[in-house]
């Protein structure tokens, strides 16, 4: 289900009609994400995987978490654990999240809500669904995207952006087919609530059986799109570039002035539209050193970042409740 809905699509501002010559964004790749497990054992769609990460740049990961429909007891989440060195964005479009970390921030997320986490130097968080929804079950769908920092930023001071869904700007395609959610960035002059280190937009799209969002875009943006759930194609509409995508599957664009994408004239009964996010920013093109919760430069920051975490350098967290096993390898 979309994350938002309105009464009236056709009374929200509108995009304009991208202009006849402008530069439609070509197709690189789709491909599948697979399948994993995160945290404590809830499922998710690792997004990103098998792209390379000079396509993706500045975005680094991202996990589609759900869609799945947890009987009671079974909703679970994350322990305490550490990050340094970029931005987690947790986006929430079925259920609810409950978010903490070491630096005071915190609260809980639900339906069209997002929670932006500056790790910056470092920082310790927990993620979880609250003791109700763990009681009753129910159905939980969101996702949970990684930002790189720049070098000069990796040791910001962290933060913590709590982002209701009220506050996204709403717009529409000017014959209501689509409906757009800027969560952060702009689009059309209408400016997401997020503020962000790294130049970028963050959009969910919900687009109608048949219709069709021609969405300018930044030329110094890359382009990402990820389809929640639904079917439609990417692409330009006439030629051999379109592309058909369905739940699960990321479209990476090349360079141009518009992202081109359209929502199949047939749904399956569970999805009615094509509901997809959209991501751009500007490359930061710099070395990624990767290890585990820690996204530095250098293999040597990595290894720093490990021994502060150990040393209890991010955080006033009881250390009978710091996870100390393994973090993952460094990359």
């Amino acid at each position: 289900m979309p994350a938002v809905t309105v009464s009236d699509i056709t009374t929200l501002a509108r995009i304009p009609e991208a202009a006849p010559d402008a530069a439609e964004r070509h197709v690189r790749s789709v491909t599948d994400a697979p399948t994993g497990y995160e945290g404590e054992g809830f499922p998710v769609r690792r997004a990103f995987a098998g792209v390379p990460m000079n396509e993706l740049d500045p975005f680094i990961h991202m996990d589609q978490m759900g869609e799945v429909e947890y009987a009671p007891g079974e909703p679970k989440g994350t322990a305490w654990h550490p990050h340094r060195g970029f931005e987690t964005v947790t986006y929430i479009i079925d259920g609810t999240f409950e978010h903490a970390d070491s630096h005071g921030g915190g609260g809980t997320i639900t339906n069209g809500d997002t929670q932006w986490m500056t790790a910056g130097g470092g920082i310790l968080h927990i993620e979880r669904p609250p003791e109700a929804l763990v009681a009753s079950g129910g159905l939980f769908h969101g996702l949970q995207l990684w930002v790189n920092l720049p070098r000069e930023l990796k040791t910001a001071a962290p933060r913590y952006q709590d982002l209701r869904a009220g506050q996204a700007a709403l717009l529409s395609t000017p014959d209501g087919g689509a409906l757009l959610r800027v969560i952060a960035g702009e689009v059309a002059g209408h400016h997401g609530p997020g503020s962000t280190y790294t130049p970028m937009t963050m959009v969910h799209a919900t687009v109608s059986p048949g219709a069709l969002l021609r969405l300018p875009w930044r030329k110094d943006f890359n382009a990402l799109v990820y389809v929640l759930s639904g079917a439609g194609s990417v692409g330009p509409r006439v030629g051999a570039d379109r592309r058909p995508v369905q739940t699960g599957q990321l479209a990476v664009f090349g360079p141009g002035d518009v992202i081109t994408l359209a929502g199949a004239d047939h749904q399956e009964t569970r999805y009615p539209a094509l509901d997809v996010v959209i991501l751009g920013g500007t490359p930061i093109r710099e070395p990624v050193a990767w290890g585990g919760p820690f996204v530095m430069n250098t293999r040597a920051e990595v290894l720093q970042a490990f021994e502060d975490f150990q040393a209890g350098r991010f955080g006033q967290i009881p250390a009978e409740r710091v996870p100390h096993g393994d973090l993952g390898e460094v990359h």
